[in-house]
């Protein structure tokens, strides 16, 4: 039984995996149409494109494509092999001279955990793009969560194995998918309060050896249900506040976390406070995953 994101109809995910170096990157694909896409975006240094045109008053109202990865601001080269999978595909937005596919895109910094000299490239996006599929999310150290780590306040030396999880949850009919590469400062609780991955002993935190931008969670929410781009974006923000219930401290001044949210309008609408309730129980469940 597929409990993540891809048993939502609508979307699909793939991923590219150097163990070795330890950096990746995951790609979601939408269906041809592409989603009604929107996010939020915190911290003071986000590692991201394309993001501006997700803003609901930005006129293209679709993505075709998420890309998620590792290698810091140089892992951002991947989009351009999903836009090259994509064209061949003939997807994309029709500008009249060429059909231009919509790839957004956020980075994770790894690159003091592995290989620096490693990051993902366009032919990584692509090969990512290429394996993406309906099949449940491989979930832990791939993709773009092949180098998180969590728990870093003390240092690097006392970080934790952070990962790339995902979650699907439904109520009334209602299904709600995330998937979360948890790359943070803070430890990981579950819900109940157990410490699942960091040193859990933020009393004693030094955070003047930090910089800002080193340390980011991604999440990417995926949707049935209908919705505006005005509402996607009140969604994200929604998934960016679920970050607190499971990540101590969350969106530090060391974070840049970004929170996407797209919805594939193969269902009706639905209540909004109960899309709200359940984008955040997937978020949550995802970022526990990450690091079970």
């Amino acid at each position: 039984m597929n409990t993540t994101l891809t048993a939502l109809e609508g979307f699909r995910v793939g991923h590219w995996t150097d163990a070795e170096a330890r950096t990746g990157c995951t790609v979601l694909l939408a269906p041809p149409q592409g989603w009604v896409a929107s996010g939020a975006f915190l911290g003071p240094a986000p590692g991201t494109r394309e993001t501006a045109l997700l803003a609901p008053e930005k006129t293209v109202g679709r993505a075709h494509a998420l890309l998620l990865t590792g290698g810091s601001a140089f892992g951002l080269a991947a989009a351009d092999g999903v836009m090259r999978y994509l064209e061949e595909q003939g997807v994309g937005f029709e500008t009249g001279f060429a059909r231009v596919p919509i790839v957004p895109a956020a980075v994770i910094y790894d690159l003091g955990v592995g290989d620096a000299r490693v990051r993902p490239t366009a032919e990584s996006g692509y090969l990512a793009a290429q394996a993406a599929s309906s099949a449940p999310v491989e979930l832990g150290r791939v993709g773009a969560g092949t180098g998180a780590t969590v728990g870093k306040y003390l240092g690097l030396e006392h970080a934790a194995v952070g990962g790339l999880g995902s979650a699907l949850v439904e109520q009334g009919g209602v299904r709600v998918g995330a998937l979360a590469v948890v790359n943070a400062v803070g430890d990981v609780y579950a819900p109940s309060g157990e410490l699942l991955a960091g040193p859990g002993r933020f009393p004693g935190a030094r955070g003047w050896g930090l910089q800002a931008g080193t340390n980011t969670t991604l999440i990417a929410v995926g949707l049935e249900a209908a919705v505006s781009k005005a509402e996607a974006r009140a969604l994200a923000d929604a998934a960016q506040a679920a970050l607190a219930r499971v990540v101590r401290p969350s969106h530090t001044p060391f974070d840049g976390d970004a929170a996407f949210v797209l919805s594939s309008e193969v269902a009706g609408r639905a209540d909004p406070l109960l899309l709200t309730a359940l984008v955040q129980e997937a978020v949550a469940r995802a970022v526990v995953s990450a690091v079970r």
